[in-house]
């Protein structure tokens, strides 16, 4: 059975009252490892925010917007809140597929929602994330920066792809 809360994110508008772009997702593979099961071969439920942290790189790898941009930039975008639902075991030694959609906000905040499948398509485990955008000095940004800020254009003019 799914959380309540699941989808984590409703569709929002544009600055501007429009329909905010589809949300983008971008899907990698990995092994559960042995390091990370616990006595009964299960993986522990303190690793899944690792396996999000994998797709949300690749995720930001895939689309040109890194933590390494945002550190040139001068910020750090720390986890303000997290979730987890999960649904099904994820086994040592299983393989699976991490999902990372990034969905709209207007908001300057950084907005993702996870899927873990077995390689069936079973659905194992669901997520989010919540990112606020601080400077090195710990203030809060109430406005995107400039660099993310030209992202989300792209992203809401449609001109926004993978690189990878």
């Amino acid at each position: 059975m799914l959380s309540r809360k699941y989808p984590y994110f409703k569709p929002e508008k544009t600055a501007d009252g429009r329909d905010a772009p589809a949300p983008l997702s971008w899907t990698v593979e990995r092994t559960a490892r042995f390091e990370e099961v616990d006595a009964i071969n299960v993986v522990w439920h303190g690793r899944y925010p690792s396996y999000f942290e994998d797709a949300r790189v690749a995720f930001g790898a895939a689309y040109g917007c890194t933590y390494y941009d945002f550190r040139d930039a001068g910020l750090i975008v720390p986890v303000k809140q997290m979730g987890l639902d999960y649904i099904g075991p994820l086994r040592f030694g299983q393989r699976c597929t991490i999902t990372a959609t990034l969905h709209w906000s207007a908001a300057a905040r950084i907005n993702f929602a996870y899927q873990i499948k077995d390689m069936d398509g079973t659905l194992l485990t669901t997520g989010y994330t919540v990112q606020l955008f601080l400077d090195t000095d710990s203030n809060v940004f109430m406005f995107k920066p400039e660099f993310f800020a030209d992202f989300c254009a792209r992203w809401e003019g449609g001109t926004l792809t993978p690189t990878m």
